[in-house]
């Protein structure tokens, strides 16, 4: 790539720095006591996170489905531990990271120079079929929820297969009123994992825009957890933004048979550790050694699709750092973002259109959710309480 490609990506960075709407980090520094403020192994730190251009980023807390074992409130007291590891990072760091609650903190953050850090939810089974769980959430920060992961729930359908009786078909009265209260909150409906009966659900009952924080483009591969052309055209005209995934196995047929084929390895089922967390990653290490490379051209061929079919003002980027087991190459974590605007370039696209994808448009989502609302007012008057 040429110096003046370079410099111009740089250049559009730094106007609209990256806001990544899906990333996993927090895990690390829970189980594996690894400080995010400091570079580290993984995907995403601070450190790196700015030597890529990262300026605002969704630290999700995603709870294993199995904590739901561990009978009532265990899967919101993982949620909450995980939680508190975002509000540590934010002490340690100030410099560094700033919780975003609304739009106006959003514009502190940057103005400060520091990243605006937005605490969200993976999974509306933290919330344990309860909206007082959910206000409790939103009052120490939440600002983004992932209504349904990979698990189905009483109240809504995932996009995987084998759902019982007990599942809707979509969106139940109970699921109509997280959105409605998520609405009158300031807190952002996230429809990634939704089944597609799911989401249309989602989309007549919202009356904000919606993200579908780390999704592809089915019709460049057909995993189910990509996105229809016409759910494409749904985001945009509910006002949304559909973030694209770097999870290669959602990318490129190729790609997933590899991933499939690595994980039936004997290498690969001998990998273990102290815990959960560890072993992914050191499962993921594995898997990028050893995989036939996926290029960065994948990431940008689904852009492109996304950007011609819903517009290129409904295109963000949700990487799924640390929550997916390889990554692109050229994407191998977060400080290769600018990799990404440099081929965007190279593809043709202007640098407006660019820099909306890095971060306008999300931002403009987040601002249109959190304006006029409980968040604008409380993320002002309510101060943080720890958990």
């Amino acid at each position: 790539m040429s110096t003046a490609t370079q410099s111009l990506a740089r250049s559009i960075l730094a106007r609209s720095p990256v806001f990544d709407a899906h990333v996993d980090s927090l895990q690390r520094q829970l189980d594996l006591g690894h400080d995010l403020g400091t570079e580290t192994t993984g995907h995403l730190d601070l450190v790196r996170g700015s030597k890529g251009g990262l300026g605002s980023v969704v630290l999700v807390n995603w709870v294993d489905p199995k904590h739901i074992d561990g009978g009532p409130g265990a899967a919101k007291a993982r949620t909450l531990a995980l939680l508190a590891e975002f509000h540590r990072l934010a002490e340690r760091h100030p410099h560094a990271l700033q919780w975003a609650g609304n739009a106006e903190l959003f514009t502190q953050a940057h103005t400060s120079g520091a990243v605006a850090g937005i605490p969200g939810i993976e999974g509306g089974h933290s919330i344990e079929e309860s909206l007082d769980n959910l206000h409790l959430f939103f009052d120490h920060g939440v600002r983004v929820l992932t209504l349904v992961w990979n698990n189905h729930l009483s109240w809504i359908r995932s996009c995987q297969s084998g759902a019982g009786v007990h599942v809707p078909d979509g969106l139940n009265a109970f699921g109509e009123s997280v959105v409605h209260a998520m609405n009158e909150l300031g807190m952002v409906v996230d429809v990634s994992h939704s089944g597609e009966k799911s989401f249309f659900d989602i989309l007549e009952t919202t009356s904000k825009p919606v993200i579908a924080s780390h999704s592809g483009c089915k019709t460049l591969h057909g995993h189910q957890r990509n996105l229809t052309d016409d759910q494409l055209r749904a985001i945009r005209a509910n006002g949304g933004v559909v973030g694209i995934v770097f999870c290669t196995a959602f990318l490129k047929d190729e790609a997933q048979a590899e991933d499939a084929r690595l994980r039936e390895s004997p290498e690969y089922k001998a990998i273990s550790g102290p815990n959960d967390t560890e072993v992914f990653l050191r499962q993921g290490e594995f898997m990028q050694m050893h995989a036939a490379p996926l290029s960065i051209e994948t990431v940008v061929d689904h852009i492109a699709h996304a950007a011609a079919i819903a517009g290129i003002d409904h295109v963000g980027i949700g990487s799924d750092y640390d929550g997916i087991g390889r990554t692109p190459q050229g994407l191998e974590d977060a400080s290769c973002y600018v990799n990404l605007v440099e081929r965007l370039l190279a593809r043709g696209f202007a640098a407006d259109d660019i820099a909306k994808v890095t971060g306008r448009n999300m931002q403009r989502v987040f601002t249109k959710v959190t304006t006029g609302n409980v968040a604008a007012a409380r993320a002002r008057l309510v101060p943080l309480r720890h958990v």
